[in-house]
């Protein structure tokens, strides 16, 4: 009869041979075998490590500064293309070379021209309206046949007016919306107030030099569809819409899709930051 022990010590099975003449009996398991041959590789390993050379570190070489000229070039043109995605897509600086807005905003001889920032966003959803104040590039019959620079000459040379360095492009115009496509308007009543669609208008902006509340009569017109009617505040030294009528009155109105945005903020000169007025002269309210 045979059995089989488990040794502890030895970690070995062994088997116990039968009585008799049965055949040989073989090996179940053994592990002192393996324990030896891994104990073996183990060493050879350790000794293959020792015999190889020691790892080299290569010490990575500091980069070399890039010149002051060239951290100067980037800087410049960076702040030059955040200038130019600003000014075309969100606000922009627009320089008053005329008196026609006064007192509303500044162009005066002698005076500080102000510098309003007018703002893009609006007009991406909504149309202007009686009230606003607005900037538009002049169509044809307003700039004389001039044609406006191209996109980075005017770019640069609105940036040079911005600082007083070169006089604006002469083919952006700034004035308030008085009528929209549809309505009629002429002048003027008992009073001297110009009518849109036969109501008087409310205008306290208007300026006209501390002379009589008198205004230049034109005759009715009946704005096209898609255009504004925009007269300047200083009423009567203003060459607006009433003055650039042809071949027709009507041809003084300005297309919508030249409207560049609407003036929000007077920022220089300092001493009159503040915002500019959107009154509605046809309802007498904001």
């Amino acid at each position: 009869m045979s059995h089989r022990v488990n040794d502890d010590s030895s970690s070995t099975w062994e088997t116990t041979p039968p009585s008799g003449d049965g055949p040989e009996p073989t090996s179940r398991f053994s592990t002192s075998g393996s324990s030896a041959s891994s104990y073996e590789d183990r060493s050879s390993r350790s000794s293959a490590y020792e015999d190889d050379p020691a790892p080299r570190f290569h010490k990575k070489k500091p980069k070399k500064k890039q010149p002051f000229w060239k951290e100067l070039l980037v800087i410049f043109s960076v702040a030059l293309l955040l200038t130019v995605v600003i000014q075309t897509f969100v606000a922009r600086v627009f320089v008053i070379p005329s008196a026609s807005m006064e007192t509303t905003l500044h162009g005066c001889t002698g005076c500080v021209n102000d510098k309003v920032l007018v703002e893009k966003i609006t007009y991406l959803f909504n149309d202007p309206r009686p009230g606003d104040v607005i900037v538009f590039r002049g169509p044809p019959n307003w700039t004389g046949g001039k044609q406006p620079p191209n996109f980075v000459v005017g770019t640069l040379q609105d940036l040079g007016s911005m600082v007083n360095l070169s006089e604006p492009s002469g083919t952006d115009f700034i004035k308030r919306v008085i009528a929209v496509g549809g309505q009629t308007v002429e002048c003027c009543d008992e009073e001297g107030r110009v009518m849109v669609d036969g109501k008087p208008l409310d205008e306290p902006y208007l300026n006209f030099g501390g002379g009589p509340r008198q205004q230049d009569s034109f005759e009715k017109v009946t704005v096209p569809a898609g255009k504004l009617w925009v007269m300047g505040d200083n009423r009567n030294n203003s060459s607006d819409s009433r003055k650039h009528g042809d071949p027709t009155p009507a041809d003084g109105a300005i297309p919508i899709d030249n409207v560049v945005g609407k003036a929000r903020v007077i920022v220089i000169p300092v001493g009159r930051w503040g915002s500019i007025s959107d009154y509605n002269p046809q309802t007498g309210g904001n």
